[in-house]
């Protein structure tokens, strides 16, 4: 034991100035990133990671203490990232993700997703067509909770009400339904996507469910004539929520059309391979879904004129369209 002490304190002594070198050049460039680094600490930063490999095999080959082990491997692990990994900070690369990779895997999954979106429009009509003709058909498709007392029973003073009556009582009441739709909507979103593996079927299904939900909430106003006031109260907040829902919906066949048609590579590679590509889209999403959230608990009840609400509506779908299909297209 005393022996292998003694070695271990003079394997360390010889080599310690170079490890701890090494380490406060990860630790800035962990900081900060790599382009913290002045040229020559560029220079040397291989070398000493080269130098710590050789130590770490070493010290491995004459079984020094465990403790100086660890430190070894730690140190290596870390500078390893820092020699071989991306080469900018978290900002940075956040930036490239926002600016080119999501617009650019939008547009490379454009017709999974506009399946998507023909999938919830065709349940929209569905919903729609069939509450329009019979209320009944309202029960059937709406659950009590998300109903919020908004049934064909209504009338129309309670159901324009619940679009422009903004007393105290009111606000708390919509508070708690804005947040169960954002938490329904995000969950039919992330379900959409992560679904898909099975051929595609259930994302079918809850696309073409939450289309029928919507088409059969607008079919009650729009019998009381007060469709447009709905689509606006929607749209304000929907113009993202839906478009977001979609999107995961999208990502979602992506991964159903990899378990269909693998190509000449196996089903679960092809599944793993496309699902990175369409993971980016539903990060995306999820950032859509909080842009929603913030305009579904604020814009909605500040702006109350039904213009307004378009025009907040239009804007949005705008600003979203022209990101998505403009975005990214600059970089090689």
């Amino acid at each position: 034991m005393q022996d292998s002490s003694l070695k271990s304190y003079a394997f360390r002594k010889e080599r310690e100035p170079g490890w701890l070198a090494l380490e406060e050049l990860v630790t800035k460039s962990e900081s900060w990133g790599v382009k913290a680094l002045s040229a020559e600490e560029k220079r040397q930063l291989p070398g000493l990671y080269r130098s710590a490999l050789s130590s770490l095999s070493v010290a491995r080959s004459i079984s020094l203490d465990r403790g100086l082990l660890r430190y070894l491997e730690v140190l290596s692990a870390r500078a390893y990232f820092v020699v071989y990994g991306p080469q900018t900070g978290f900002w940075a690369a956040m930036a490239d993700f926002a600016v080119y990779r999501l617009p650019r895997s939008v547009r490379a999954a454009k017709g999974a997703i506009l399946l998507s979106a023909l999938v919830m429009l065709l349940g929209f009509v569905a919903g729609f067509g069939a509450t329009l003709s019979d209320g009944e058909w309202f029960y059937g498709l709406v659950s009590e909770q998300m109903a919020s007392d908004r049934t064909p029973a209504s009338s129309r003073a309670e159901l324009y009400d619940s679009i422009y009556g903004f007393n105290t009582d009111q606000t708390d009441r919509l508070k708690i339904f804005m947040a169960f739709l954002f938490s329904n909507n995000a969950q039919v979103g992330m379900l959409a996507f992560a679904l898909g593996f099975a051929f595609g079927i259930p994302v079918f299904a809850l696309l073409f469910y939450n289309g029928a939900i919507l088409g059969a909430f607008l079919a009650i106003y729009t019998n009381h004539d007060l469709g447009l006031d709905m689509w606006a109260w929607i749209l304000v907040h929907g113009s993202t929520e839906l478009l977001a829902i979609i999107l995961c919906g999208g990502g979602g066949f992506v991964l159903g059309h990899a378990v269909i048609f693998p190509g000449e590579d196996t089903r679960l590679n092809n599944l793993m391979r496309r699902g990175r590509e369409a993971s980016v889209i539903v990060i995306g999403a999820v950032f859509m879904f909080l842009v929603a959230g913030l305009l579904e608990a604020y814009a909605r009840q500040l702006v109350v004129d039904m213009t307004d609400r378009f025009t907040i509506a239009a804007v949005m779908f705008l600003i979203w369209m022209t990101y998505f299909i403009f975005a990214g297209r600059g970089k090689g």
